[in-house]
């Protein structure tokens, strides 16, 4: 007779429709991470558990909210936390947390998260601001690989994930490893695993603007902004050589944190030119000057090129050269925060799938943060760590 596993049922009570989410949720609805977290399969024998699967994750995810790094300190937060927010009967040790989350498939659980997400993500669409033209309404998503530098795989290589990232909502969508130190064949696996992309615009840097990419997202309906350098040495001097001084452009400027800075953007239609037959499915090259000064000292000037799929009906100068820009996003929102708010790079779980499952963790955390209205994800990592039941109303808006 196996033993009794614990249950989350006791979190169905308390776990409400919030005060004043972003987007208004029913009580079922407010439970759909736990729902999805049902979808994952459990690699142990019924005989002797006593924990559930189900349980053990959503701790997890709820100690990572709290500023948890380690097996250890996810089993302390879990021993110290509110029976609302924890489970029936003891807690699971750190070495329960070890082995069960090192065993189960972390393919499953990011499955189970990319669904949980993508659905707010889609409400979350449902909610823009009237007036949006739908130029402005499209969906974009970054793309970017992030190395772990903390973590061992079997060969001693640190493990590197691509991470696929929304502009407008600040959400983590999914991500996919590399494997064999192979980035680009990861692009296609990380976007795979959404499950439509027609009519969404990829942007990415220079390391992915790659005609196989390009041809991936035409065959699935979607676009690119892929940004040009001299891993592409013939399109970049194509780009070069276009009549630049006779497009018209745009500038903006804005200042913050000590500098100041200039963008002037051109965008030139590239039907009929040697760039298009270079990379397949051009239909626009954009040139964006960057000035840059801070404080007293001399400035900086760089110069992008980008090429994008998308024709003048799609995009004018003006998005274009904001996509481009939100494209670093992603590093700032999501790589910045794992590294320095939520320590990623010091982070002693180095082995196996472990660094690849606190990563989807980290990620799930910033969701509901960002979900529920937070944008500091430092402050919202003490919030959580200093009042748990701020947890469960981060959970009730997510």
């Amino acid at each position: 007779m196996p033993a009794s596993s614990s249950s989350l049922s006791v979190l169905a009570p308390v776990i409400v429709v919030g005060a004043s989410p972003p987007v208004p949720l029913s009580a079922m609805e407010s439970i759909r991470l736990v729902q999805a977290l049902k979808t994952v399969p459990d690699p142990r024998r019924r005989r002797g558990r006593r924990h559930g699967l189900q349980s053990v994750l959503l701790l997890a995810v709820q100690a990572v909210m709290a500023g948890a790094g380690s097996w250890v300190a996810i089993a302390q937060w879990a021993a110290t936390a509110p029976q609302a927010v924890g489970v029936c009967g003891a807690p699971p040790s750190a070495s329960t947390f070890r082995r069960v989350l090192a065993a189960v498939d972390i393919t499953a659980v990011e499955a189970a998260l990319t669904r949980w997400v993508i659905g707010r993500q889609a409400r979350c669409r449902q909610q823009r601001p009237a007036g949006t033209t739908a130029a402005e309404a499209r969906t974009v998503l970054a793309v970017d690989g992030k190395t772990l530098r903390g973590s061992r795989d079997g060969n001693g290589q640190q493990t590197k994930l691509v991470s696929v990232y929304d502009h407008a909502h600040q959400l983590v969508l999914t991500q996919a490893p590399v494997a064999a130190g192979d980035e680009l064949a990861a692009f296609s696996v990380a976007l795979d695993t959404l499950p439509d992309l027609g009519g969404v615009l990829i942007t990415a840097d220079a390391l992915h603007c790659q005609r196989a990419h390009a041809d991936f997202l035409a065959e699935r309906g979607g676009h690119y902004l892929f940004t040009v350098k001299g891993n592409q040495p013939l399109l970049r001097a194509a780009l070069r050589r276009l009549p630049w001084a006779h497009a018209p452009g745009t500038r903006r400027r804005g200042s913050g944190h000590g500098r100041r800075e200039s963008r002037s953007i051109k965008v030139i239609d590239l039907g009929g030119t040697d760039a298009q037959a270079l990379f397949p499915h051009a239909r626009r090259a954009v040139k964006v000057i960057r000035r840059r000064r801070v404080g007293t000292a001399r400035p900086s000037v760089e110069v992008v090129y980008a090429v994008t799929s998308l024709d003048h009906r799609a995009a004018d100068a003006r998005l274009l050269a904001l996509w481009l820009q939100g494209h670093w996003a992603i590093e700032n929102r999501v790589h910045h925060v794992r590294d320095v708010t939520q320590r990623e790079d010091a982070s002693r779980i180095r082995l196996g799938s472990g660094p690849q499952m606190m990563a989807a963790l980290r990620n799930t955390a910033t969701n509901i943060a960002r979900l529920a209205g937070q944008h500091n994800m430092a402050a919202a990592q003490r919030t959580a760590a200093w009042s748990p039941t701020a947890i469960i109303a981060a959970l009730n808006t997510a």
